[in-house]
């Protein structure tokens, strides 16, 4: 077990210790088939007993719950873009006085690299069998170290008792063999759920096929196993650059100068010491 916290890491169920697990699970969220029914929000909440997080509309479009939190573990976005009428964007709902429609499914990236995870000093925040990161609410002590860590702003706390909580991956699903409640619920199967490789591949082919119907504006987020957290176990196809969806352009996992900056501290503290002897020697007699 090697606990790497930066770089390609191809068994991450492995580097957390388990010898014999079953294949990395993961989310592939296709955002140009998201209609915005919401239904993976409500059968999120319903299943894990997510408490109510806001039912009034909040101004922005239809988005009443704004981003993800300790309330809300699946978060449906909303962006109206202007557009120019002419060309129309094909294969993008698109309305005729240049108003774009742009939906998406975001949620907790159970990253390769996870810093959330990392800096968890009770082991509140643990590696699964299948890949994910969990957090186990009874021993989680409200420090909130792990809420700035996420590259992702995704982890959250509770106001009422400090506590976080975030996307489990429905890991009492996956341990019975059932798909998460939000992959179930998803009437277009926007949401896909199943083995991360098998994901990718399959990512890979739909952004072919959309370039292929004249839809080049469609790109992979979270896919590449060499960007800056290792690859995320939840990715998604967005038609847009990250940032319309209110995604970082270019994540990194907050743990990664650790080894570094402790070997600076290291060398900091001997020189200190060095400086110590030097000046207790070198003292009048």
């Amino acid at each position: 077990m090697s606990n790497s916290l930066a770089g390609r890491l191809d068994d991450v169920a492995g580097d957390a210790g388990y010898h014999d697990h079953p294949p990395r699970m993961g989310f592939f969220t296709d955002t140009s088939i998201c209609i915005g029914c919401k239904a993976c929000e409500v059968a999120c909440k319903e299943w894990n007993q997510v408490p109510e997080d806001g039912i009034s509309l909040s101004g922005m479009s239809y988005d009443n719950s704004l981003m993800l939190g300790a309330d809300t573990w699946r978060h449906v976005a909303f962006v109206e873009k202007t557009v120019p009428t002419e060309p129309a964007i094909t294969g993008v709902d698109q309305a005729a006085d240049g108003l774009q429609w742009l939906m998406a499914s975001d949620v907790c990236k159970h990253c390769t690299h996870a810093a959330c995870l990392d800096v968890c000093p009770t082991g509140s925040l643990f590696r699964t069998e299948f890949g994910t990161v969990v957090v186990q609410e009874d021993i989680c002590n409200g420090c909130g170290y792990c809420v700035p860590a996420c590259p992702y702003g995704v982890i959250d706390q509770r106001e009422d008792d400090g506590r976080v909580f975030k996307c489990t991956l429905c890991y009492d699903r996956l341990s019975v063999g059932e798909e998460p409640a939000c992959a179930k619920a998803c009437p277009t199967d926007s949401i896909q759920f199943g083995e991360l490789s098998e994901l990718r591949q399959r990512a890979e082919h739909r952004v072919a096929e959309l370039h292929d119907k004249g839809v080049d504006v469609a790109r992979l987020y979270g896919q590449d196993p060499d960007d800056g957290v290792g690859g995320d176990g939840a990715f998604f196809l967005l038609l847009d650059d990250a940032e319309v969806y209110g995604l970082p352009p270019d994540p990194v996992v907050t743990t990664r100068d650790l080894p570094a900056m402790w070997r600076h501290v290291g060398m900091a503290a001997l020189g200190l010491v060095g400086a110590g002897i030097a000046a207790f020697i070198g003292r009048p007699r």
